[in-house]
């Protein structure tokens, strides 16, 4: 039985939810339409410089601003698939079937979901909870990430969960579900604390340079 937020038990299957929402390509297309729209900013530069060299050659202001658009567009026209298609082999959730003691698993994709597999393909699941703390006097709050890994036959798949929780239970919950199939779990923490801001050079109000050096 599933014991952590992030695992979710239905009829037919035990999910490990990466990112909420149906999957498939036209979902995938969909979703993808809205930051696509980033594209002609992050192509501006090029196309500023097109409209300058349009301005300097004498152009009318309006046909400038038609050939932005058009440009805009086509940056927009091309990053659309270009996003969808980068963004089609992210794992949604991992599927395991049946829910009790699963016998298959299969990956769910921004695209859709890959075929059905054995469990015993999965070797073993990594999971890596990162805390970066506060240093001494340092009034932000530490910071958890937590990182999956599973090491399948022949490919390892690597990514980000959302950190909700108490990543012990997470291991346990994925020991519980997995550990009759023979599939090694296992939880490292690694701790290391958040650097010193070091003070900038700058002059004193005598007019002499001085140089701050970080000292610990």
């Amino acid at each position: 039985m599933a014991t952590d937020p992030l695992l979710r038990q239905g009829p037919d299957s035990t999910d490990l939810v990466l990112r909420a929402g149906p999957a498939g390509p036209a979902w995938n297309a969909l979703t993808s339409a809205g930051p696509a729209l980033f594209t002609p900013l992050a192509l501006g530069v090029p196309t500023l410089l097109v409209a300058f060299w349009m301005a300097l050659a004498g152009a009318r202001a309006s046909t400038v601003f038609v050939v932005v658009g058009v440009i805009a567009g086509l940056e927009y026209l091309i990053g659309w698939p270009a996003l969808a298609f980068s963004r089609a082999r992210d794992i949604l959730r991992v599927e395991f079937a049946p829910a009790g003691v699963p016998a298959s698993l299969r990956l769910v994709r921004a695209a859709g979901p890959d075929d059905w597999l054995p469990v015993k393909t999965l070797r073993e699941v990594r999971l890596t909870h990162k805390v970066v703390e506060p240093y001494q006097g340092d009034h932000k709050p530490a910071v958890s990430t937590l990182a999956l890994e599973l090491v399948l036959q022949g490919v390892r798949e690597r990514l980000a969960l959302p950190f909700v929780g108490d990543p012990q239970r997470l291991a346990d919950a994925l020991e519980t579900l997995l550990g009759p199939a023979g599939v090694v779990v296992e939880l490292r923490t690694e701790r290391s604390t958040r650097d010193r801001p070091q003070p900038n050079s700058g002059w004193t109000s005598g007019g002499s340079a001085s140089v701050g050096s970080g000292g610990g």
